[in-house]
């Protein structure tokens, strides 16, 4: 199916609502190290508050994701929004106030909406025909990817030309046009009745390896941001090459959406594709370790932002595969908490190690992390598919009499 079929006014409509309600996601972090970066420790406070931001999303996603039910999903979405445009409008407001007011209002800046964009996800595949998922997941993959490469630059220019708080109010502006335009969109998604709840939280329970994978994807994306500033002084490049060569991660991550999308039949099950393009991922980031000059370093990040996309895009297509309708919102949900961690832990791990190897060392170290996990993800499929086909029943032969079985 070309992508030119999902121009329609229910999908437009869908991509802007989509916009104003996770640019202020993709803002957050950088606009919280702005607010306070003026005062004593601004930095430090800076980056407490982003973390405990991250906190509050990965905490209450898999809560509010369980939550969440197809047949009322705008109202559950709307409250989400209403407490994130809530939380960002108070950080802008309260820029003085005192830390711990600042932690909360980043909590509910962070937990509020954080099912929301599983929620649009689960809406936009109910959109569209079963034909057209793919296609469909692409186009949400290149619009998120391009909104988080604009929204360190909008971020930068509003705190720097305007006031450290007016990015927090725009955000909080933005989500509540978010919450407002959710009244253009469908009320829900069609699932089949659960008889218990139980099914549902045993069917994501079951497609742990999916999360690992995730998570071990994301990783990378956190040595690629985080210790990138570092090796280009470890290898004597201007820092300013940073911005342009993460830039082109993104730009190569676009460009790997809409190549993935162009067909729905790629050679493969979905769990094989995904541990490919993820070794191929972390084949890029290594190399980023050890090429030398910008250039090298453009090239490596490129190639790996063209496989990060795809990556994402068959976990999200395998959770479908996996999970019943009604708990796809939940899936998605999951899917973000477990990728939070992932990029929490390599951050973690990569700011404790620059401390005693060099940046190089510190991105191999985390490569090494993200194989590992990847490992854990491909043995836990393994189970699951042989777990599943013990499950099917044995079809039975022509001519044989089922009394004998």
């Amino acid at each position: 199916m070309a992508y030119r079929e999902l121009l329609t006014r229910p999908v437009l409509t869908w991509c802007a609502v989509t916009t104003v309600a996770r640019l202020p996601v993709a803002m957050a972090p950088l606009a919280l190290v702005f607010l306070v970066r003026e005062r004593p420790g601004g930095y430090s406070l800076g980056a407490v508050l982003a973390a405990v931001y991250v906190l509050g999303e990965i905490v209450a996603a898999p809560v509010l994701g369980l939550r969440m039910r197809a047949e009322r999903a705008r109202p559950q979405m709307a409250a989400g929004l209403g407490v994130g445009a809530a939380g960002f409008t108070g950080l802008g407001l309260a820029q003085g106030a005192h830390p711990v007011v600042l932690g909360v209002l980043a909590v509910l800046a962070g937990a509020g909406p954080v099912a929301v964009s599983a929620g649009l996800r689960a809406l936009l595949t109910a959109m569209v025909p079963e034909r057209a998922v793919t296609q469909a997941l692409s186009l949400e993959s290149m619009l998120t990817f391009g909104i988080w490469a604009a929204a360190p630059a909008l971020t930068t220019g509003l705190a720097l030309g305007a006031g450290p708080g007016v990015p927090l109010l725009l955000q909080g502006a933005l989500m509540a046009l978010g919450l407002a335009g959710l009244w253009l969109l469908p009320t829900g998604w069609a699932a089949e009745k659960q008889e218990k709840d139980g099914a549902d939280r045993r069917a994501l329970l079951a497609a742990w390896p999916v999360y690992v994978l995730g998570a071990a994807s994301l990783t990378l994306l956190a040595l690629a941001e985080l210790v990138l500033p570092a090796l280009l002084e470890q290898r004597g490049i201007a820092i300013g090459w940073a911005g342009p060569l993460l830039a082109g991660f993104s730009i190569g991550s676009v460009a790997g959406s809409f190549l993935y999308g162009l067909r729905s039949d790629w050679p493969g099950p979905l769990p094989a594709q995904s541990l490919l393009l993820v070794l191929g991922v972390t084949a890029g980031v290594a190399l980023v370790a050890v090429v030398p000059g910008a250039l090298g370093l453009g090239a490596a990040l490129v190639a790996a932002g063209l496989l990060q996309a795809p990556a994402m895009l068959t976990r999200n297509l395998a959770l479908r595969r996996v999970l019943p309708p009604s708990a796809l919102a939940a899936g998605y949900s999951m899917m973000y908490a477990a990728v939070g961690a992932g990029y929490a832990a390599s951050g973690t791990l990569a700011g404790g190690l620059l401390k005693v190897v060099a940046p190089s060392t510190a991105i191999l170290c985390g490569v090494g992390l993200t194989l590992l996990l990847v490992t854990v993800a491909a043995l836990g499929e393994r189970s699951l598919v042989r777990n599943r086909e013990a499950r099917a029943p044995r079809p039975r032969k022509e001519n044989e009499d089922p009394a004998l079985r």
